[in-house]
């Protein structure tokens, strides 16, 4: 197996798979498979590619979603290959929305945090035309929020090298709660490129320390060691394969439509992944036959920063769901 994982609960309980996102590793989805494995579910959440012990491929191009999803369904044929509820944040939502959409036979449903289903590809094409411009007129924000995602395909190597700088400042700038007073202001990953990366002329993170940190030392350290022992190139090539990733989602069948069980959950602060107040979401709700959405007070790390409200919101519609 190319792929490592961890898990709790029963090896014959029901399968629940968690996807993590950027920059992040399996064990953020720690208060999840506590929650679900003391009630009967098998938990498991591997790290992605690029991360941790998984694979971590030098060619870019083998980060987009369909080797990514061949990863996947390879861990969910080593785990028995039972219909799972497969649950995704960040990168890891397109990936769980892809294998909707390409395996459905393998998806029970499907949970994802904050970012939503585009049919037609996760790719900065598809994201562009959902900006609200009367928040970022297109004039002074030409890719609205996702400037910051342009940034990888106008300096890539710059990207990555900023990142690498100060793996523990970048950390503890990533990993911190969201505030209501993003809301209605435009946020800074509008301004990466003109602003010559992230952190401009620093070229690298702040520290901001750690008093709003929302992992634990224990993880802080982990996710430190292991993302300065990978680097940052894979996980930065999820940004690169735009156009492999429409082309894969167009051999979706049924054009992409997911039938199966959808829960969405919103993140009021998320700045970036603003489906609260944009129209970001509205190409999943076309797209679903059986979709739930719930809204949570958080910022983009919503399952570190409120994990009982996520539990809470994720076991209502399990049972709705009857599953």
């Amino acid at each position: 197996m190319d792929t490592s994982w961890i898990e709790d609960g029963p090896a014959d309980g029901p399968l629940m798979i968690f996807l993590h996102g950027w920059p992040e590793r399996g064990f953020m989805w720690r208060a999840q498979l506590s929650h679900f494995a003391a009630r009967g579910w098998r938990c498991v959440a591997p790290d992605m590619r690029g991360y941790g012990s998984s694979v971590v491929p030098a060619d870019t191009s083998a980060y987009a979603q369909r080797e990514i999803v061949a990863d996947m369904v390879a861990l969910h044929d080593a785990l028995g290959g039972p219909p799972a509820v497969w649950v995704g944040h960040d990168w890891g939502s397109p990936v769980v929305f892809s294998l909707a959409a390409h395996h459905a036979a393998r998806c029970r449903a499907v949970v994802s945090l904050c970012v939503p289903y585009l049919p037609q590809g996760f790719a900065l094409a598809n994201l562009v035309p959902l900006v609200d411009r009367d928040l970022y007129p297109e004039a002074r924000f030409p890719d609205g929020q996702w400037g910051y995602y342009r940034w990888y395909t106008a300096d890539f190597d710059r990207a990555v090298s900023d990142f690498e700088a100060s793996v523990p400042n970048l950390v503890k700038l990533m990993f911190r709660p969201g505030h209501p007073g993003t809301v209605g202001r435009p946020s800074r990953s509008a301004d990466v490129v003109p602003n010559d990366g992230w952190f401009g002329p620093a070229r690298q993170a702040p520290d901001l320390g750690d008093d709003q940190l929302l992992l634990s030392p224990e993880e802080f350290t982990a996710t430190v060691a292991g993302l300065t022992r990978t680097g940052f190139r894979g996980p930065c090539a999820w940004y690169v394969n735009d156009e492999a990733n429409m082309a894969y989602a167009s051999s979706a069948p049924r054009g992409g439509h997911l039938a199966m069980p959808v829960l969405f959950i919103h993140a009021t602060y998320d700045a970036v992944c603003d489906t609260v107040h944009s129209a970001l979401a509205d190409p999943m709700r076309a797209a679903c036959t059986s979709l739930t959405e719930d809204t949570i007070n958080a910022g983009h790390m919503v399952m570190l920063e409120k994990p009982d409200e996520v539990n809470h919101a994720i076991a209502t519609w399990l049972r709705a769901a009857a599953l």
